[in-house]
């Protein structure tokens, strides 16, 4: 039985007004992923154009979500930072898949239904076979690991069934190819070509709520920018936001319990929770029994020194777009290496003629 090397993948969209949900739920947590796996990290700009993106702001969001990641702490040297639309074999393998993948599969894609919305015949194909890509992403790697919020669990399932699904129907022509092999992620075995991904989730702060709704997800999407710390927020626009952040006449409690039915309290406090490195039990000892005029100068000094370098550096990197665009070019090139061999595979194993050169 062979331990296939465990990889991370995950990406985050380039579609502007980076935010506090973003780096909480997901750049914060790749940070430590470093020290454990190899690891890519992707700036999903073909994802973005599932919906119309503004060709200028588009360019301008995907240099800002490379800043963010390298001014929070991701490696582009030891590890592949790059947008996707440089490495073809994303597009080209999110076909392949789409050809494995069944029409009922992504019928049941919760998020395509709240993306199209009512009118979802006026959606693009491309939203709709979101999930494929997603899929391809991952794959191309062969990556056994992917840092996910909640949101996005089902379509990491999906990713499971398509290499489940391609390993079956092909397991014969793998098997006479020699390119499939017993093989193990964690403690799951899997016979065929491709793993099947495991997903990392967790921290105090995984999903991240309104500051003006404690039942919504922050979202760059929200009329209000009160309901949103942006990651290039100045230190007393970050200040003003948690001032003004929705919250009830109650103290805070000492135990977790005491937040069940109180959304806005529990948000606040995983805010704190996740920027401090600690869990949301400690934070409620130290501030159980607290008013909200206490507790919220705590967490926006907490948050402003937690920020604040990061939105420095990220201002100096986008100063200076030649050198984030000699990262991602590096980091294609990289990314690239590694995806070729594993696209030739799958055409081979397809049937294709002319799969290797």
């Amino acid at each position: 039985m062979t331990k296939i090397q465990e990889r991370v993948f995950s990406g985050i969209q380039p579609t502007g007004n980076l935010h506090l949900g973003n780096y909480l739920g997901a750049i914060k947590n790749f940070v430590p992923l470093q020290d454990q796996y190899d690891c890519i990290f992707c700036v999903v700009d073909l994802h973005a154009i599932t919906n119309w993106q503004d060709p200028v702001e588009l360019a301008d969001n995907i240099r800002e979500v490379t800043a963010a990641y390298i001014a929070s702490g991701i490696d582009p040297k030891k590890h592949i930072v790059f947008n996707q639309s440089q490495v073809v074999q994303h597009s080209e393998l999110a076909w392949l898949f789409n050809c494995v993948a069944r029409m009922g599969w992504l019928n049941r894609m919760t998020q395509f239904k709240e993306k199209a919305g009512k009118d979802r015949e006026k959606a693009s194909v491309g939203l709709f076979a979101y999930p494929s890509l997603m899929a391809a992403d991952i794959l191309a790697y062969r990556a056994t690991h992917v840092p996910v919020g909640e949101d996005q669990k089902q379509h990491l399932e999906l990713t499971r069934d398509i290499a489940q699904k391609f390993n079956n129907d092909f397991s014969s022509r793998i098997e006479a190819l020699g390119l499939g092999e017993p093989m193990t992620v964690g403690d799951e075995q899997v016979q065929g070509y491709f793993p099947l991904t495991e997903p990392l989730i967790g921290g105090p702060a995984a999903r991240v709520m309104s500051l003006r709704d404690g039942s919504k997800k922050m979202s760059k999407s929200d009329p209000s920018d009160l309901s949103r710390i942006v990651m290039t927020d100045d230190s007393d626009l970050i200040a003003k936001k948690i001032r003004k952040a929705k919250t009830d006449a109650d103290a805070l409690p000492s135990e977790l319990d005491g937040l069940q039915g109180r959304p806005e309290a529990e948000n606040l406090v995983s805010i704190f929770a996740a920027l401090a490195d600690r869990d949301k039990a400690s934070v409620l000892q130290e501030f159980g029994g607290a008013q909200f005029g206490t507790f919220k100068p705590a967490l926006a000094e907490l948050a402003v020194e937690t920020i604040g370098p990061i939105t420095g550096e990220m201002r100096r990197l986008q100063a200076e777009p030649a050198e984030i665009d000699a990262i991602l070019a590096d980091g294609a090139d990289r990314a690239r290496a590694i995806a070729e061999p594993i696209l030739a595979d799958v055409k081979e194993i397809i049937g294709f003629i002319g799969a290797r050169r």
